[in-house]
């Protein structure tokens, strides 16, 4: 079957709404301690977005190696110690995964970590932000829509 996506785009001129954080769900910064917990919230939500996560070795490593990781672009929300939250962003103004734990769905936590982040590229000085999302992930794009994300361009998603 032949799978679609969508990029699309946040023009990040304007106003930008605050995000609001469901209760007690508190924002950290990458720490590499964080980090396994972090890769098991990428690799359990992989299926839903479509998204490719490498093993923790090599997706630890990115932060080191690769120009587009950045460990002050990969937003953290937890609550209680339990990592249920993960923007991971690249220098280049892209979020490349949005992963909200299973339990914490539906609560608002992915529409606060993209607010986040729009404000995190804003400071940067980006004049705009861009995500891929699956065409055939109406959840995913009804959100993104939902925070003036707009379409750029459809693609084929590429043979794993």
């Amino acid at each position: 079957m032949t799978e679609y996506y969508q990029l699309l785009r946040r023009d990040l001129t304007g106003s930008l709404p605050a995000p609001q954080w469901p209760p007690a769900i508190r924002l950290q910064p990458y720490r590499d301690e964080l980090a396994p917990a972090i890769h098991a919230l990428l690799r359990l939500t992989e299926d839903q977005g479509g998204g490719r996560v490498a093993s923790l070795t090599q997706w630890r490593q990115s932060f080191f190696t690769d120009a587009e990781f950045d460990p002050a672009l990969c937003l953290v929300a937890s609550r209680a110690d339990r990592v249920l939250g993960v923007a991971q962003c690249w220098t280049s103004a892209f979020i490349k995964n949005l992963s909200v734990h299973p339990c914490a769905q539906g609560q608002g936590l992915g529409r606060a970590l993209l607010l986040h982040a729009f404000a995190v590229f804003k400071l940067r000085g980006e004049p705009c932000v861009d995500l891929k999302v699956r065409e055939s992930n109406l959840r995913a794009r009804n959100l993104y829509e939902s925070v003036g994300m707009r379409f750029v361009l459809r693609d084929l998603v590429p043979d794993a």
